[in-house]
């Protein structure tokens, strides 16, 4: 990518026109990528995110380059000043520090995060995300056992290593 094209990296809120490519982001990393046996449609939310994730003090964020979805972000109201990170991909070709896709959706993640009042973001991941698991623990995110989680926290069934991060107010 030349310097023009990373320049040109955006993040921007989901808007209703960027259902598919969402889905068309999202799904082919989850199931080719990592070998992870699902569907959009064992994704509900993937076509409910305003309803699931643009509500209370949630959000969703898409990284865009030029015209093109490259990455995306979600952030669940779980209640209580507790919120769930969900649905954070970004394509092979935008990944990495020299491209700054993920690291761009975290910053507008915590922004809104911190202006909504929520103190804490949890989220769930999979032993697979080896390389998200980096990013999040390089953006203040700590291990916590899944005994830690909140009541309200959406469990996923793939789900096997849990973090939080506090949000300063």
């Amino acid at each position: 990518m030349s310097e023009r094209q990373a320049m040109r990296l955006g993040v921007r809120p989901f808007a209703a026109v960027d259902e598919q490519a969402v889905i068309d982001v999202i799904v082919p990393i989850q199931s080719a990528e990592f070998g992870i046996a699902i569907t959009a449609d064992d994704q509900p939310d993937l076509r409910k995110i305003p309803d699931f994730y643009q509500s209370g003090k949630g959000g969703f964020w898409v990284a865009t380059a030029g015209d093109n979805i490259v990455g995306t972000l979600g952030l669940k109201d779980i209640g209580n000043g507790n919120a769930a990170l969900r649905k954070m991909f970004v394509a092979a070709d935008y990944r990495g520090r020299e491209h700054g896709a993920a690291l761009r959706l975290l910053e507008a993640l915590f922004a809104h995060a911190s202006a909504a009042g929520i103190r804490a973001v949890y989220l769930g991941t999979t032993e697979k995300f080896l390389a998200a698991h980096r990013l999040y623990e390089k953006n203040g995110f700590v291990e916590i056992s899944r005994d830690d989680l909140p009541a309200a926290f959406p469990l996923m069934a793939i789900d096997s290593k849990f973090y939080v991060r506090r949000i300063a107010g």
